[in-house]
């Protein structure tokens, strides 16, 4: 899951608890929303952490220059 669609998750989520007033028989929308909005959360958390992990940077080496390599006495 991406983060375009956890949060895409969150917010169809927040409309179907605080916003709808629909009445589906058999279907709790306010419990449907409380769902998806935990769900885009977890995922948004869980894709967060694994971006943190990939972005570590390490410095790269800078070569060895000896005497010979100056002089150009390979």
């Amino acid at each position: 899951m991406g983060l375009g669609v956890c949060i895409i998750l969150i917010a169809v989520g927040a409309i179907l608890a605080f916003a709808a007033d629909w009445q589906i028989e058999g279907v709790d929308l306010d419990l449907v929303g409380l769902i998806l909005m935990a769900v885009g959360i977890v995922g948004t958390a869980v894709y967060t952490s694994i971006l943190r992990r990939r972005r570590v940077v390490v410095p790269p080496v800078a070569p060895t220059v000896t005497e010979d390599d100056r002089r150009g006495l390979r």
